[in-house]
């Protein structure tokens, strides 16, 4: 079985999360954004193009495999020794995370790459919740760290959890 990012469900996440509006309008920023929150690059044909210039649907689709694929390249230079390892839903949330602040801002994020690498979800959550992307976009933010304490949670019932083996007491008769 294939552990690639699934696409479908990362688009269909996306959209809730940037919105998908298939003509030119100003973010949030005010910067000339269009179809699945691509942000109109001075190398776009939509660059200079008044707000509310459409774009067809194929167009959308275009800019969005054009800015995932940036996002899983960008994921495999951050988790160089880890993405591939990942489980899909942490490539899920760390994909859209990295599609809503970029390689250099999801960088910063040390403590909760660290329990990334590490596969301690919960942790992760924890360091992302701990942080201004948080306050700032805080309802997706929540959405994606209860995805990962969810995620924690299964691995850790299903026994594929991170080893926590040292920290188990003994049985009486284990004791020397």
């Amino acid at each position: 079985m294939s552990n690639e990012l699934d696409l479908t469900q990362l688009r269909e996440q996306l959209t809730i999360d940037e919105g998908k509006v298939n003509e030119i309008y100003h973010d949030h920023l005010g910067l000339p954004t269009v179809g699945i929150g691509h942000l109109v690059l001075d190398s776009d044909p939509e660059s200079g193009q008044p707000m509310g210039t459409p774009i067809t649907e194929e167009r959308c689709i275009e800019l969005f495999e054009s800015d995932v694929e940036s996002v899983v390249a960008d994921c495999r230079i951050l988790y160089p020794d880890h993405w591939d390892d990942f489980p899909q839903e942490a490539k899920q949330v760390v994909a859209n995370m990295m599609f809503n602040m970029g390689r250099t801002r999801l960088s910063k994020f040390k403590n909760h790459n660290s329990a990334m690498c590490a596969h301690i979800f919960d942790g992760a959550a924890k360091e992302g919740r701990d942080s201004r992307w948080y306050d700032q976009v805080t309802n997706r933010a929540e959405r994606l760290m209860l995805r990962l304490e969810a995620l924690s949670e299964s691995l850790t019932d299903h026994g594929t959890g991170p080893d926590v083996s040292d920290s188990i007491e003994p049985e009486p008769d284990q004791i020397k």
